[in-house]
């Protein structure tokens, strides 16, 4: 049965042009790609790009992998990557990414995908790679999803010692415990950035005091 074969993509997102070897005994491949997406069989992300429904799908889908391939590059980041580190208490539905392009928001079955744009040089500073099973994927660390929150956030004003403790804790509602092991070198990255440098020195003198 042709729907067996897809089980070898996993939960892994794969491209349109990926399931065409599959389909080259048919005359309109696309038309079996739509029966397929009408039944659930393929789980439409965007335009082009999919993952294996239920039951070939023996695998949990996993939406920070989903979050990378829907839009790149980019990096998980912001509230998800908070609260997947446990530095937050609320459960996160939206999945928050930063990326060097254009910020943008995609939704579709599994639910929204909001990128927001940073500057170049700070892309990579403090990315990481997990991994959930077999999938792996871009993930903030813990400092870089706090120091990306500071400087994605609007307006903040924050830029003293007491008003950045307000910030992060009683406004984000951060983990102290949790912040104590942050990255010094991913702070001074975007201490010494130019970005936002009132905020990141507060930021910097927060953190230095909890250890």
């Amino acid at each position: 049965m042709l729907e067996f074969r897809l089980a070898s993509f996993g939960a892994v997102p794969f491209s349109h042009g990926a399931l065409l070897p599959l389909l080259s005994d048919y005359a309109s491949p696309n038309d079996k790609i739509s029966e397929w997406l009408s039944s659930g069989t393929l789980i439409a992300l965007k335009r082009g790009l999919y993952v294996v429904g239920l039951p070939w799908r023996q695998e949990a889908l996993c939406l920070p992998l989903i979050a990378n391939r829907l839009y790149g590059p980019s990096c998980v980041s912001l509230e998800y990557a908070l609260a997947w580190h446990g530095l937050i208490p609320e459960r996160v539905v939206e999945v928050t990414s930063v990326c060097t392009g254009r910020g943008r928001e995609l939704e579709n079955t599994l639910g929204r995908f909001s990128f927001f744009t940073i500057p170049e040089k700070l892309f990579a500073v403090g990315l990481t790679i997990e991994a959930v099973g077999h999938q792996h994927f871009w993930l903030a660390s813990p400092t870089k999803a706090v120091c990306d929150k500071v400087l994605l956030t609007r307006h903040l004003k924050a830029v003293g010692r007491a008003s950045m403790r307000s910030f992060l804790f009683e406004d984000l509602r951060l983990d102290e415990q949790g912040l104590r092991d942050f990255d010094a070198s991913v702070l001074e990255a975007y201490v010494s950035s130019g970005y936002k440098p009132r905020q990141f020195k507060a930021l910097r003198q927060v953190l230095e005091a909890l250890v």
